[in-house]
């Protein structure tokens, strides 16, 4: 089957980064396991190869039908469902996932990881993801970087992320242009961040014009007056020539709080 460009796909093929991902990601007999594009079924096989409870595919590619139903036939605790992982009904699935393993196409990276995470207070809280490296170091970027980016933000704020190993292009068939790595996420904390949209629209907001500072560009957000959110800053010690790249995570949060008392 010929991969399709506009599904993101490029097939993992080496055992020992197949090996590794089912290793880490600590598999047992309580997890109910969520997986994002399988594809031909490669790591989906691996991982039904340890004792888990059940594990739950999302295919958008039809032409992966006959062999993937075959294997949802000679597996009861396979779940396979058909749909676009980005806009897919999670709430449906039952049982609910504990962890999300998965070789993510990476052309919904961003909008899946941002979705999936909003799930983290119904107990999806581990990730182990095959990214591209580009997404995954801008996923760990420090503040004062310019890979610094809302995703990155969030995941710090609810927990942690850590590049676990970085895997050359040369391990997926066709070949793609970039490396990739595999990326771990834990969700620790403040599972209800993104319980509403307010969190998601100040951090894009207050990065969508780099060059700017980050007062400019909250100028009017939640109609806060350009008075008041100086008065923000200045409560929480904040330059005014600040940019959205250079804060904490922690000033991130403190602005968040802040914001909602003013709007």
């Amino acid at each position: 089957m010929i991969p399709l460009k506009r599904f993101g796909q490029n097939f993992l093929t080496d055992k020992n980064i197949l090996s590794l991902i089912i290793s880490r990601a600590g598999l047992n007999s309580q997890d109910c396991v969520l997986e994002i594009g399988p594809g031909h079924g490669v790591l989906t096989r691996a991982i039904l190869e340890k004792e888990i409870s059940c594990l739950h595919a999302i295919e958008l590619d039809q032409r992966l039908k006959p062999e993937l139903e075959e294997l949802e036939r000679s597996k009861k605790n396979f779940h396979l469902h058909w749909g676009d992982a980005v806009n897919f009904d999670y709430e449906s699935l039952k049982p609910f996932p504990d962890k999300a393993v998965a070789n993510i196409p990476y052309n919904i990276t961003t909008p899946l990881i941002w979705n999936l995470l909003k799930f983290s207070p119904q107990g999806l809280k581990y990730f182990l993801f095959m990214l591209q490296k580009e997404a995954a170091l801008r996923l760990i970027a420090p503040p004062d970087t310019k890979e610094r980016y809302p995703l990155g933000i969030t995941v710090e704020a609810m927990g942690r992320a850590v590049i676990v190993k970085n895997v050359s292009r040369k391990c997926f068939r066709p070949v793609p242009e970039v490396d990739s790595a595999v990326v771990e996420i834990v969700a620790e904390k403040n599972f209800g961040l993104l319980k509403n949209s307010a969190w998601s629209e100040l951090l894009h907001r207050g990065f969508a014009h780099r060059r700017k500072t980050l007062l400019n560009n909250l100028k009017g957000f939640k109609n806060i007056e350009i008075s008041e959110w100086k008065k923000i800053f200045s409560s929480l010690k904040l330059d005014e020539n600040i940019r959205a790249e250079d804060l904490t995570c922690e000033e991130w949060l403190k602005i968040h709080e802040e914001a909602g008392k003013n709007s």
